[in-house]
């Protein structure tokens, strides 16, 4: 009956202990390259991507997966859809606990940065990428694909996150400052090449003058909202990048609560209370602004770019909305005119690992598929995005594309194209902010601070250093920026032990007693005989 009953013992301990180590990070073992991709072997990937309401992207998505799966019919894609790139994120990392993650995702360097939290969880492609037979532009592919050197470098080196590559770009976008030219130029300004922050603040107040009867003398109508920003992380980052004030490091430390954030946020709120700006957040889409003759001045993305302007083919407003205006496009505005600094941002492609490595292989081929002319040059022309490669920007179909502006308000639709060439115009001017576990957490306080801001001086709150103090207070304790783990590829800290691991690990303690126990009461009876 001992024997038995020390066997049990013994089987308790092997499943607490194997129940409780299930408390931490998943560890998938490192992706290791495979001397070829077998053909004859069926293979399913699964693809999460985001859309809005262009339907034309996803079109461009169906014919890629289509054309894709002729050149490898072993290989099948099954797509899933998502409205926002926030949603993709929140997925993935609940996935990555079940080992149930994509195996290719379209997301953000960002986001990657926190997906690497997990072992293994993401595949560095750089040895992908050198192979000869199936790297980029490898001897072995079935399409035209890039070569390394045809991906523009900022693009590229923008998927590096702590010396190796995690992801490859898809497309390319920055933010663009989509102004009602007709409105400006009533109040008596004209727009110049590049905007300072100075000169939009100066119009946006005199914008903000009434008529007797309550309406804008500017519109005639009883809304307006002078200057309107979708993106108010990015309106922070840039605005800190052209002061030269800090925001974050390469190897994580949080800079962003400085003088230079003060005198910003209190300049904004003080813009707010004169009625002169708000969020999209706060009041809504741009774009409806914009279209309705309700703001001057709207920055959205350039990739939104269908959605703004007079005769936008996205425009959501309803037909009694509608005002003719004539549109123009201008960087973001700017501290120095002769050093111009704006955000490159754009989604990129990642790849996840799984047990088959020939899975990982139907992956990174058909990511690579993603960046061959005909996917790039199709998705481009959906919105203001640019190519990332010099394959797809320098191909004769882009540059025709690009010569056709205006000839229609579809797919050459004049302020679309004129957000693509903002961007192309300006490679050089371009940045990008630092990449590393909890980066998207200092993005997010960014956006925030500036937010609450806003709220504040609508609730008739004073935001002055007192408040500010206070403010930063919340906002590190909201995204744990006091607590930020810098070690990328880290093991993840999944939190308190939940109840079923502490009464497993309750067990083990007991079941060490009974060990203990019997084995003291052996040596006992053995000392006793002898």
């Amino acid at each position: 009956m001992k024997k038995y009953f020390r066997l049990f013992l013994l089987l308790v301990l092997g499943l607490s202990l194997n129940l409780a180590g299930c408390h931490g990070t998943q560890k998938e073992s490192a992706f290791v390259m495979p001397e070829g991709f077998d053909e004859s072997k069926p293979v399913e990937i699964t693809f999460w991507a985001k859309n809005d309401t262009n339907k034309n992207q996803t079109e461009v998505y169906k014919k890629a997966i289509a054309d894709f799966e002729k050149l490898y019919p072993n290989i099948k894609v099954k797509m899933k859809l998502y409205t926002d790139y926030g949603k993709i994120y929140s997925d993935v990392i609940t996935n990555i606990a079940t080992e149930t993650t994509p195996n290719v995702a379209i997301t953000y360097p960002d986001h990657i940065a926190s997906y690497l939290e997990g072992a293994n969880v993401v595949v560095p492609l750089d040895d992908l990428m050198a192979d000869e037979q199936y790297g980029l532009g490898g001897s072995e592919l079935k399409f035209d694909g890039p070569s390394k050197d045809e991906i523009v470098p900022a693009f590229l080196e923008e998927g590096v996150i702590d010396g190796s590559q995690y992801a490859l770009p898809f497309m390319r976008s920055t933010e663009a400052l989509y102004i009602n030219k007709t409105l400006v130029e009533k109040l008596g300004y004209e727009i110049p090449d590049v905007i300072t922050w100075d000169w939009i603040w100066e119009v946006a107040d005199k914008a903000t003058a009434k008529n007797p009867d309550g309406t804008y003398v500017v519109n005639n109508q009883k809304v307006l909202i002078p200057f309107i920003y979708k993106s108010t992380d990015n309106m922070l980052i840039q605005l800190l990048k052209q002061q030269d004030a800090g925001y974050s490091t390469e190897d994580g430390q949080v800079e962003i609560f400085n003088d230079t954030t003060t005198e910003d946020l209190k300049l904004i709120a003080d813009q707010a209370k004169q009625g002169a700006f708000s969020t999209f957040k706060i009041s809504g889409y741009p774009a409806n602004f914009l279209n309705a003759s309700q703001t001057l001045f709207a920055v959205d993305s350039t990739a939104g770019a269908t959605w703004m302007g007079a005769n936008a083919p996205l425009s959501d407003i309803s037909a009694d909305a509608f005002t003719e205006f004539e549109t123009v496009v201008r960087p973001v505005p700017q501290v120095d005119v002769e050093n111009i600094e704006m955000i490159s941002q754009g989604p990129s492609i990642t790849i996840f690992n799984k047990k088959d490595p020939q899975q990982v292989m139907a992956s990174w081929l058909f990511a690579q598929y993603l960046l061959s002319n005909e996917v790039q040059n199709g998705y481009a022309k959906t919105e203001g995005y640019l190519p990332v490669t010099t394959k797809a920007l320098e191909s004769p179909e882009y540059q025709e594309y690009l010569s056709l502006s205006g000839t229609d308000n579809n797919e050459h639709y004049s302020v679309k194209i004129d957000a693509a060439k903002l961007l192309m115009d300006n490679l050089d001017n371009t940045f990008t902010t630092p990449v590393f576990n909890g980066s998207i957490s200092v993005r997010n306080a960014a956006g925030e601070m500036v937010e609450d801001v806003v709220k504040s001086v609508r609730r008739k709150q004073t935001v002055d250093d007192e408040y500010l103090n206070k403010l930063y207070d919340k906002v590190s304790s909201l995204y744990h920026l006091d607590q930020l783990n810098q070690a990328s590829g880290s093991a993840k800290n999944l939190g308190p032990l939940p109840a079923s691991s502490i009464w497993l690990l309750a067990i083990l303690a007991i079941t060490w007693i009974f060990i203990a126990f019997f084995a003291w009461r052996d040596w006992k009876a053995s000392h006793a005989k002898s």
